[in-house]
């Protein structure tokens, strides 16, 4: 009996390859050309992972909105949710096309203009996915990248001039980046590696927002005043939604789904829950106070220094880099802030800047042979230093080319119109002023 079941077994598998033989002639397709047959798993698992980063833009918009001042919440949010519309956009018009099209050094091309020619149906970049779906899964990069640098200069910067910022922002400075390190430009060519955008999203994007912070200028009332988050349950819900969606913002960029994006979203989880503790503990030894935004603080620290090597490195390795990380952004917001005087009033510089150059070098130090790219670019620890070197030029590189450019973007809109807002406006609030929009109709006029 077994004997005719293993014969039935081999005809049906028999029959299958021969059938399967019939559609690769019939459709004339390479047999070793997969990228025809996409894993639909893979595909619905991405589409859930770009839902995901989506989500993260409105979370920082409540993270920066609950450590702002209360009569420039709106502002505030606005400025974190403006990317929604115009990086979207753009990154169908040009965006898509000047980081993925083409393998020049720094650009890419235009052959990809209003997404033409990115198949719905098949991957031209060997992935289990279509090449649509990784455009949308990458376009939800772009917005959020851009988002984060506006927390730097939120009440006193004008919405239009900050708008215009956006847009020439995203073409000089992340278009460029995604293209060099993720579209084979030259940072690729050089050996960098960066699994989900610890440089091609927070360094360029926590380096840019310093340099706004300082081209625009300090607040009127700053280092006066004592600024205190106005609404700290906003701060735990942006930071909460914000850790969920960077499972699909870490994981995701595994594209697929498979172990690596499992283990990717393991380091994501440990790696910010070691940088919230390692916080509130660094809390209670300096004020004796564990705080709610403290930790909240800490937690996105450590998202934010994993995501460079979440696919990279191992688990333990995770728990070190979260625990790390915290001291050195602690440090960096509390100390170097003040001693160096400028006013990056929601630390976009001290969490994402220092916390994504910290995760740079962490992933030149612990990336593990059985998990890089190269087998023969492994971290520090495993007794190679070309990965540390080349990062460490990469860091350098990235930092530059986003402080120069910022700086000179900055300065061209300044020459056909104020970047601030009038000393009077700051005082009453950008909510009214910017909007004629007030988040608390019976707020009237005092604020901490």
């Amino acid at each position: 009996m077994s004997e005719k079941k293993e014969l039935s077994k081999n005809s049906i598998n028999k029959l299958v390859d021969s059938v399967f033989l019939c559609y690769i002639i019939y459709h004339k397709i390479n047999p070793l050309d997969w990228s025809g047959f996409m894993d639909t798993g893979s595909s619905a698992f991405i589409l859930i992972c770009s839902a995901m980063v989506c989500l993260m833009t409105p979370a920082l918009a409540f993270f920066y909105g609950g450590l702002g001042r209360r009569k420039n919440v709106i502002n505030t949010m606005m400025m974190s949710v403006l990317p929604l519309a115009i990086a979207s956009l753009l990154w169908v018009v040009a965006g898509y096309s000047l980081s993925f099209g083409g393998q020049g050094y720094f650009f890419g091309n235009i052959s990809h203009l209003f997404l033409h020619g990115v198949s719905e149906t098949s991957s031209s970049r060997g992935l289990a996915i279509p090449d649509l779906l990784f455009a949308a899964f990458q376009m939800m990069f772009s917005i959020i990248c851009v988002a984060i640098l506006t927390g730097s200069v939120v009440g006193r910067m004008r919405f239009t001039p900050l708008a215009i910022f956006v847009v020439f922002w995203l073409l000089l400075v992340y278009y460029p980046f995604a293209h060099m390190v993720w579209g084979d430009g030259i940072l690729a060519k050089w050996g960098t590696i960066d699994f989900a955008g610890g440089d091609v999203v927070h360094i360029t994007s926590g380096v840019s927002a310093l340099v706004l912070a300082i081209v625009v200028g300090k607040r009127r009332d700053y280092g006066i005043l004592e600024h205190r988050p106005h609404n700290v349950p906003f701060v735990l819900l942006g930071a909460s939604l914000l850790w969920f969606g960077w499972f699909g913002f870490n994981a995701g960029s595994a594209l697929a789904a498979n172990g690596l994006a499992v283990h990717a979203l393991v380091t994501t989880h440990v790696s910010a829950a070691a940088a919230m503790f390692s916080w509130l503990a660094l809390e209670k030894y300096v004020t004796g106070h564990p705080s709610l935004v403290g930790g909240s603080t800490g937690l996105v620290a450590g998202l934010v220094a994993i995501t460079p090597g979440a696919g990279f490195v191992s688990i333990w390795s995770a728990i070190l880099i979260g625990a790390m990380v915290s001291p050195v952004c602690f440090y960096a917001i509390s100390v170097l802030k003040k001693r160096f005087a400028y006013d990056d009033a929601l630390d976009a510089f001290g969490c994402h800047g220092v916390g994504g150059i910290f995760g740079g070098f962490a992933t030149a130090i612990f990336t593990i042979p059985d998990l890089a790219l190269d087998k023969a670019n492994i971290g520090l620890i495993y007794g190679k230093a070309h990965l540390f070197i080349v990062t460490f030029l990469a860091i350098i590189f990235t930092a530059i080319w986003s402080a120069l450019v910022t700086y000179g973007i900055m300065k061209v809109i300044a020459h056909y119109m104020p970047l601030r807002v009038s000393d009077r406006d700051e005082a009453i609030g950008l909510d009214d002023c910017e909007h004629k929009e007030t988040a608390y109709p019976t707020f009237m006029g005092l604020d901490s």
